[in-house]
């Protein structure tokens, strides 16, 4: 992914190299600093089984009115990156992104997280893995904080859990901070829905039949550079649900033959959606209407991750 440090204001980048040297913080036990935070790993259980799989989380705690990045940040910023060091036969797959929130002004719009939020990470343990010793997880974090201004920070973490041969045990510590954490993930969306997208020039025109008439929603793209972020998203409700007008962005250079992200209705809920493009019809509302012609929808825009060994970069 493209550096995006280009596009902040000069306020923001003024404070690059100092925050570099007073944010860069080792291992604590718990709440390592970080600009306006602090930032934890935790694990799910109370040691590995060799041969299951389990969870790590970086939870972050922020001051009020500062925020991390989104995996698409928006027009500005960029997500926290992760290189980790871990032992062999012990492996990480894919960040697991809660939905994330609008925020920034009318003019420059941001996604993202505020306050308490925790990114999970799925961990797997070979079955060769060897029992009866510890495990030292490592994590290198370079992580954006901004408000007015962004600040960048780094943190090393590292947590030593045990290798068992028995199932492992819950955390009770970090139990209701997963918990929070996969209620604050994007669902599957029902069987039922019906959500196609059509390429209407400037723009693509979303519609979803859910069944039920809603009041409001919005689309958060996980790629970047394909939906104009700071624009007005056009809501109109038609029969059994509604439609999404989102403008193109100015830098979208290549036709998108998918659109992923994640559909948030009233009341935050958010739905993961992995639909494909298709040329606009005379009426884009009723695009798809008839079950001939309808597209799949796909609810699996993030999908079980596949699994990454250590150094890599999680995204």
């Amino acid at each position: 992914m493209r550096r995006r440090y280009a596009r902040l204001s000069f306020s923001r980048v003024a404070v690059f190299a100092a925050a570099l040297l007073l944010y860069t913080a080792g291992a604590r036990a718990e709440g390592t600093p970080i600009p306006h935070g602090t930032l934890e790993l935790v694990a799910e259980n109370q040691w590995i089984e060799a041969g299951r799989a389990t969870h790590l989380g970086l939870r972050f705690q922020l001051e009020k009115g500062w925020h991390i990045y989104w995996v698409n940040p928006g027009d500005s910023g960029e997500p926290p990156r992760v290189k980790w060091q871990l032992p062999a036969g012990v492996s990480v797959g894919e960040m697991e992104w809660p939905t994330p929130r609008r925020l920034g002004t009318s003019s420059i719009v941001d996604f993202g997280y505020e306050d308490d939020v925790m990114l999970i990470v799925p961990m797997h343990a070979e079955t060769a893995l060897a029992t009866q010793g510890l495990a030292q997880i490592g994590a290198a974090v370079k992580v954006l904080v901004c408000r007015e201004m962004c600040i960048p920070g780094t943190a090393q973490l590292s947590l030593t859990l045990p290798v068992k041969s028995q199932p492992p045990v819950p955390d009770a510590r970090t139990a209701d901070w997963f918990a929070a954490a996969r209620k604050a993930l994007p669902r599957p969306a029902p069987a039922s829905w019906r959500v196609s997208v059509a390429d209407a020039g400037d723009s693509f025109v979303l519609t979803a039949k859910i069944g039920q008439h809603i009041a409001q929603a919005n689309f958060f793209p996980r790629e970047e550079s394909q939906v104009k972020d700071a624009a007005a998203q056009q809501f109109a409700k038609v029969p059994g649900g509604f439609r999404l007008t989102l403008r193109k962005s100015d830098q979208l250079l290549k036709p998108v033959a998918r659109l992923k992200g994640v559909l948030v209705l009233a009341g935050d809920r958010g739905y993961a959606i992995d639909v494909p493009v298709t040329a606009s019809k005379a009426d884009a509302g009723e695009y798809g209407s008839s079950d001939g012609d309808r597209p799949a929808f796909v609810a699996a825009v993030f999908r079980p991750p596949s699994v990454v060994a250590a150094p890599q970069m999680a995204h």
